[in-house]
């Protein structure tokens, strides 16, 4: 409604307020205007009574100008207009059943001038509800007596009072002012409401228009943001592929022990520079939605020997005590899920509680919290005897670039991205992370994740082949010497990294400087598997592949190739295998990464 205004207050600027609506407003002038004018045309019947000595319409007229005064003064103090207009409507229907039925007892004029009123009154007031309900309260006893004078002359045996001339006249003036005003001042308020709803359409439409810029602006800035890591990814694992390349290659040369002091180091920044870049691109993909989960089946035992193998031996070079738990029921059974997203998850728990332990040590549990019929809840566990977060800063260590303090990123390092990682692919799969904490004691991350299991049972192997470790980059290690080898790469510090890098394994590689140059010298040559780059100019490495993959020689178009990329974009890996290549590798590389995929593809020639 209106503000209260004070109770000496008679002026309607002070009961009107901006934020009214429209409708309100002409309301609220209505009553004030409306009461006003009645009072007016009151005022000028009263000394015709007076002079007439008509008690009936005098004690009429005092009565109503009387109560239209209250009425007028309690609204000026309180403009509540749906109190006041029931309160006019009330008085009203009684005056004019008091008129129709003892003052007249006929139906003249001024009473089908008061009923029109009323009926406009209480639509334009209260609303269609009331507005019924007192039309109805008007129109219904008025045709009962028409119809019940049609027998007789008059409902009571009084005398009914007549009407002069000049009351008839001023009665018919103030009545019409009043049905004038009401349709009018209400007609002038819904066409203006009208225009300003029309004008609000068109507001609104320019706002979503905005609106509509403003977020293609957005999504493209979020590729040119996409694009632009992407590149300065590649850009930078290029360089980076030369430098871990060749601390690789040097440390096969048996080094001195100061030299292979320094080329750890090297090797460590330079690993640490590959991991800082990795967590970037790989928010980055999640904060963007181009992110997909996969439902193949895995051997969950075998996945968390596989992660914390590695985690093992930081564990012990740091003097920590690591154990990993993973109870009896996932040894026996497969579980359906995505494995890949899961060691990305249990990876990057697993390196930052080591990263802020010191001593004691760190200890990995996976439990079997509750088995159903078809699917299994899990519980994984992180637990550390490290720095441990206190309770105001538990919840912002899942910010992304957010560390416990500014002492703890200086003091451990990193981009305070792997926990934003972790919530962020829990969340996409509908599963909360929790942790308990405390200052100098240690953490301990934990969740819990509903997975389907096979009805596939695990079959324990008789024999099981050794993987491929490189601890020396012998060539009778591998068994590659004499394989024909063709490497499309454009990078001039690339193409020697490969070449020093294969001369370890006993092969020659044969370079191509672009795809259409690789084309060429594969038409003519006799090679046992390609290692092409991607983006290289004339002709990149997606198109090179297919159209190796379209030659009408069986023998070369079914050849293995491998894509070596520093891109970091989203869909890299489908494009690889949508352009007909075998498999791919990032770069930087580790050479025995590269070593088990080429052997994967190839048969071995024995030197």
């Amino acid at each position: 409604m209106s503000k209260i205004a004070g109770f000496f207050n008679f002026s309607i600027k002070n009961i009107l307020t901006d934020n009214l609506s429209i409708i309100d407003r002409a309301r609220i002038r209505l009553v004030y205007y409306g009461l006003l004018l009645a009072m007016v045309g009151i005022a000028v019947i009263i000394p015709n009574a007076l002079t007439l000595r008509d008690d009936i319409q005098l004690t009429s007229a005092y009565f109503l100008l009387g109560t239209f005064f209250i009425l007028f003064k309690y609204f000026t103090y309180k403009p509540d207009f749906v109190l006041v207009s029931h309160a006019l409507l009330i008085v009203g229907t009684f005056f004019q059943l008091f008129s129709v039925g003892v003052t007249f007892q006929s139906i003249n004029i001024i009473i089908i001038q008061l009923i029109i009123l009323i009926i406009l009154y209480s639509f334009y007031m209260l609303g269609a509800k009331w507005g019924t309900i007192y039309s109805l309260a008007n129109v219904l006893p008025v045709l009962g007596y028409l119809i019940y004078s049609d027998f007789n002359n008059t409902l009571l045996s009084i005398k009914p009072e007549k009407i002069d001339s000049y009351t008839m006249i001023v009665g018919l003036f103030f009545n019409f002012i009043l049905i004038m005003f009401i349709q009018g001042h209400f007609y002038g308020a819904f066409l203006k409401n009208i225009k300003q709803l029309k004008e609000l359409a068109q507001s609104e439409k320019q706002l979503n228009d905005k609106l509509e810029i403003a977020i293609q602006k957005s999504e493209k800035s979020s590729q040119v943001q996409s694009d632009f890591l992407s590149t300065m990814s590649h850009e930078i694992r290029t360089p980076l592929n030369a430098v871990i390349g060749m601390s690789n290659l040097l440390m096969m040369e048996s080094p001195r022990p100061d030299q292979k002091e320094n080329l750890e180091i090297l090797r460590f920044s330079a690993g640490n520079l590959l991991t800082l870049i990795n967590d970037v691109l790989d928010f980055n993909k999640i904060e963007s939605g181009k992110i997909s989960f996969e439902n193949i089946k895995f051997n969950l035992n075998e996945l968390m020997n596989n992660i914390c193998g590695g985690q093992m031996l930081k564990a012990n070079e740091k003097g920590l005590n690591f154990q990993l738990h993973v109870d009896d029921f996932f040894k026996s059974k497969y579980i359906i899920g995505d494995p890949t997203r899961l060691s990305q998850i249990i990876f990057n728990l697993v390196s930052n509680a080591i990263k802020f332990t010191t001593r004691g040590g760190v200890k990995v549990a996976v439990t079997c919290a509750q088995d159903r019929l078809n699917e299994v809840v899990i519980r994984f566990s992180v637990r550390d005897t490290g720095i441990g977060i206190s309770t105001e800063k538990m919840n912002a260590i899942f910010e992304p670039f957010t560390q416990e303090s500014i002492t703890t990123t200086r003091q451990f390092g990193g981009t305070g991205l792997g926990l934003a990682i972790v919530k962020r692919l829990l969340e996409l799969q509908n599963v909360n992370i929790s942790l308990v904490s405390e200052e100098g004691v240690g953490s301990e991350f934990y969740f819990l994740m509903t997975l389907p299991v096979s009805s596939e049972m695990i079959v324990p192997e008789v024999q099981t082949v050794p993987r491929v470790m490189v601890t020396n980059m012998d060539r009778s290690d591998y068994k590659l010497a004499n394989l024909q080898v063709l490497i499309a790469e454009d990078n001039p510090v690339n193409v020697m990294l490969m070449k020093k890098l294969f001369s370890k394994w006993g092969i020659a590689p044969v370079i191509a400087e672009n795809g259409e140059r690789a084309i060429e010298l594969f038409q003519y040559g006799n090679f046992d598997i390609i290692l092409m780059d991607l983006q290289m100019p004339i002709l990149d490495g997606f198109e090179a592949a297919k159209a190796i993959r379209k030659m009408a020689d069986p023998r070369k178009a079914n050849v293995p190739i491998i894509a070596l990329t520093a891109s970091a974009l989203f869909d890299i890996k489908d494009k690889v295998y949508d352009s007909g290549m075998n498999d791919y590798v990032s770069k930087p590389f580790k050479p025995d990464e590269l070593v088990e995929k080429m052997m994967g593809l190839v048969t071995p020639q024995v030197a």
